[in-house]
This record gives C-alpha cells, structure tokens and sequence, in this order.
C-alpha cells in the first residue's frame, strides 16, 4: 500500500427491511357491536341533515310523530349502548385485543363527536332562521360563532380519544376517566335537544304553546354547553366510570333496592331523566374537583402553619 493513502471504508451494512405486523385474527363479536355504534353515528348525522320541517309518522303507531332531530338523538343514545356492550362482551369472551380499542376509537369519534356537533349546529340553525327579530349581521355572526364551538367539540374529542388509547392498557377494566368521556360529553348535548324536541312539544300542546319560548332559550344555550362539554373533555378532572361501578362485582342489597325504585320514574319520563342525569354527571366532576383543590389548599395552609408554631415553639 502506497504511503499516504487511506484506506477506503467498508461500506456499512444495511439493516434487514421491518417486516409490517399483519392483522391475522379479530373477535368477530365485539367488532360487529362496535362497528354498530359507527353506524348509529353515521345514521344520527343523516337524520340531522333533514331539518327541523321533517317529521317521521310511523305506520304501526299512528299516535307517535317524532321529528329526525329527536331521532337522531335517539340514535346515538343506541350508540352509547352498543358502546357499553363491545367492552364487556371482549372482556367476557377474553378477546380484548388493540385492534377492537382502535376500532371502538374510530367509531366513538363518529357517534360522540361529530354526530352531536353536526346535531347542534341545525337545531342552532333551524331556530335561528325562525327568529324575525334577529338582524342579518347577528345571524351571521351567531352562525359562524356555532360553526367554530362545533369544530372545538370535535377536536376535542379526538384529542381525548387519541389521548385515552395512549393512557390506556389492554384488558384493564376502568373505573375512572380523566377528563369527561366522549360518551357522556355527548349525552349532555344530544339528551337536551331530544328534551327540546321530544318532551317541550307535548307541554306545548298542553299549555297552549307557551313552551316555544322555552325552546328557543335552549337553543341559544346549547352552543354554549357544546363547548363546556369539550373543554371537559380534554381536563384532567377525574370522572368515575359509572357502568363499571354499578355492574362489576357484587353489590349491596340496598344498592339493588335503590336501583330498582328509580327505575319507574326513569321510564316515566325518560327525556326529563336523561337530561337531569347526564348534566348532572358532567358537573359532578367539576363541583369535586372544586371541592379537593379547595380542600387541599386549606390542609396545605394548617400544615404550613402548624410548621411555623412548631418552629417558633421550639426557638428555630
């Protein structure tokens, strides 16, 4: 070898190709329920779509008229069901596998985040254009302002989503959220227009229309709890998982007992029951919260405190 010349380096090796891991099986079951819960989602979203001059009649039940707003919520409260029942029936046939909790995701963006946005938006839409008394420019305005708070709900709820399969471990069965669930998140909105179009219309008929105020007041709140809904969804205030709770395990027989004598009440009235219930459970987050930061603040001050008398008592 000649002086002064180097030697060439070797050329290093490649590394072998990743071989891309291919879904070979999948529980059939859970999946079928799940993908249900995409399509009540999707289902919800083109019944929305018809507006508020849309009315179903149906032909077995000629007393029953709903409009496509009320069964569009109605839809998504199946949604919510079949939510429920893909868990514990991959938990029960021990088929809990990443695919179905990517697959429950995916879905659970469709029937709890963009669905209950998109309702919100016509029902906004349809009592908005009813009102005479509103000028163009607060039309316009108003509508863009609804438009943006539904783009904010659905984002959040992706994130939660997104945020919730990270945080999240195969198998483990939940007992608490952070942050308010998608599903709840939605109960609030979708449960107050199904009070408004299901529940006011027959107090209208009784009282001589002097609901319809009352409805058009809802509509203008429902914007706002939208958003306060999808905020919750990407805090950290803790939430309990309350199907898990009430069905995992053996419970009381007093729970039992309770349990049963709410449930006539429930059927009674099930939109009144719905609203009070799902609106309830989202501030019930908050007012603990609320409650523990204020708690811990005042034993971190007595701490504090005692600390100082100690010290001054002991000549430190």
């Amino acid at each position: 070898m000649a002086l002064g010349v180097r030697p060439r380096p070797k050329p290093r090796a490649k590394p072998p190709p990743r071989k891309r891991r291919k879904l070979k099986n999948i529980a059939v079951l859970p999946s079928l329920v799940t993908l249900v819960n995409g399509i009540c989602g999707f289902t919800a979203v083109f019944l929305a779509s018809h507006g508020a001059d849309a009315v179903w009649e149906p032909e077995f039940f000629q007393a029953a008229n709903f409009s496509f707003f009320a069964l569009a919520g109605y839809v998504i409260f199946i949604g919510m069901i079949a939510d429920v029942l893909d868990g514990h029936i991959a938990r029960i046939s021990k088929s809990t596998s990443s695919f179905g909790a990517q697959l429950d995701s995916l879905c659970d963006v469709i029937t709890f985040g963009v669905a209950p946005a998109f309702l919100m938006v016509k029902v906004t839409e349809a009592y908005s254009h009813s009102l005479r008394f509103v000028s163009y420019d607060f039309a316009f305005i108003s509508e863009r302002v609804v438009y943006l708070i539904a783009i904010v709900y659905v984002m959040c709820a992706i994130i939660r989503l997104a945020r919730f399969n990270v945080e999240s471990k195969n198998g483990n069965t939940h007992l608490g959220f952070a942050g308010l669930p998608s599903p709840a998140a939605a109960g609030v909105i979708v449960s107050i227009v199904v009070f408004q179009q299901d529940f006011l219309p027959r107090i209208a008929r009784w009282s001589d229309g002097s609901a319809d105020g009352f409805a058009v007041a809802i509509t203008w709140i429902l914007p706002i709890v939208t958003l306060g809904a999808g905020l919750l969804m990407v805090t950290r205030v803790s939430y309990p998982h309350a199907v898990n709770r009430i069905l995992r395990g053996k419970k009381r027989f007093s729970t039992f007992l309770i349990i049963l004598f709410l449930l006539p009440p429930m059927l009674w009235n099930v939109q009144l029951t719905m609203v009070v219930g799902f609106s309830a459970f989202a501030l019930f987050g908050v007012i603990r919260w609320v409650f523990v930061k204020a708690f811990s603040r005042r034993r971190k001050e007595a701490e504090t405190e005692a600390s100082r008398e100690k010290n001054f008592g002991s000549g430190i």
